[in-house]
């Protein structure tokens, strides 16, 4: 794990994390896992697929945005409990074993790497021969004497699609993502949305797979139809219409900074700007109150989305905070498709 460690304080050098914590928040400890299990000598680690074909999506006039796959259902969830099972036959032997997933506790695409499961393509996805990288990653770190892995050598050859395929050129290098572009982490990130991705996130709510699904392995062997039960889209207008407490119900299987909704309301804004009907009368209502919501945040993108869609004689000229001037005074222009 030293090399992951060595990795991380990079990237934080070269100013590619854009406040990213996650793993980044405690370096030494999230790529030791000896600091995370008393004794510990082994890490098992399981994968489970999240590489489901696009659905088919039926255009009745609702205005949609597109989740990540990796969101469409509680795929961490599941591994969780398959993990747990290990963990537990592994004290039932005598061991200390602790189940870590979706935790920020471990590196774990390094830990799927040294396990001998894949290789780091070029988008800095661990891609698993033959089947691509459509995986969330979990282990167990235990105190049980277990063989190592060999690695698996690296299967891009000349292969670059992913580089091109990213909406922000956020793949700077071969396995370096810049989280100052990265589309995925920008919907995360508190506060005001770099005005000039907004565009390039599209009708994207939640993460972005975009550099995986051009992957040939990905394309050619890792794909499956999606359970009739995955939510791969959300109704953007239902969920502006919505109360905090209900809004964090309907996405409480996403990273949410603070659980404030105040970032979800935003982004769903972005994408209302970006693909919405100036025409529609729920667009306009929701707009006009969104302009006079009492987070600046929000009137701030709603200044942007409705300039977006030409309906610039909804905007409050007189509003004096700082945010919405500057929305004000850089409105962008009328979206092309309209």
């Amino acid at each position: 794990m030293h090399r992951a460690l060595q990795q991380l304080r990079h990237r934080e050098e070269r100013e590619l994390t854009n406040g990213m914590k996650f793993t980044y928040l405690r370096p030494e400890r999230s790529t030791n896992p000896s600091l995370l299990v008393e004794g510990a000598r082994s890490v098992i680690v399981g994968m489970r697929s999240y590489a489901y074909d696009d659905p088919i999506v039926v255009n009745d006039g609702t205005v949609r945005a597109r989740i990540a796959r990796y969101a469409w259902e509680d795929h961490y969830g599941i591994l969780k409990t398959s993990l747990t099972a290990v963990a537990a036959q592994l004290r039932r032997d005598g061991h200390r074993a602790t189940v870590f997933a979706d935790d920020n506790s471990i590196v774990d695409r390094e830990i799927a790497w040294l396990a001998g499961l894949g290789w780091y393509g070029r988008n800095a996805n661990l891609l698993v021969p033959g089947k691509g990288s459509m995986f969330v990653i979990g282990c167990v770190v235990t105190t049980a004497d277990l063989p190592f892995a060999e690695e698996v050598p690296d299967g891009c050859g000349t292969c670059s699609r992913c580089i091109p395929a990213c909406p922000t050129n956020a793949i700077v290098e071969s396995g370096v993502i810049d989280a100052n572009r990265c589309l995925s982490w920008l919907l995360q990130k508190p506060g005001i949305f770099n005005a000039e991705y907004r565009e390039a996130l599209g009708d994207r709510i939640y993460g972005c797979d975009e550099c995986q699904v051009v992957c040939p392995p990905t394309k050619k062997f890792g794909t499956q139809p999606a359970p009739e039960t995955v939510q791969s889209h959300v109704n953007v207008l239902a969920l502006l219409s919505l109360s905090d407490t209900e809004l964090d119900a309907a996405c409480d299987r996403w990273y949410v900074h603070d659980r404030d909704m105040t970032w979800v309301r935003r982004n769903l804004l972005i994408v209302l700007g970006n693909v919405g009907q100036p025409s529609h009368s729920d667009t306009v209502e929701t707009l006009r109150r969104y302009l006079s919501h009492e987070r600046p945040e929000l009137r701030a993108h709603a200044v942007w989305a409705a300039a977006r869609l030409g309906l610039s004689h909804l905007l409050h000229t007189d509003d004096p905070h700082p945010m919405v001037v500057t929305e004000l005074q850089n409105l962008p222009p009328l979206r092309g498709t309209l």
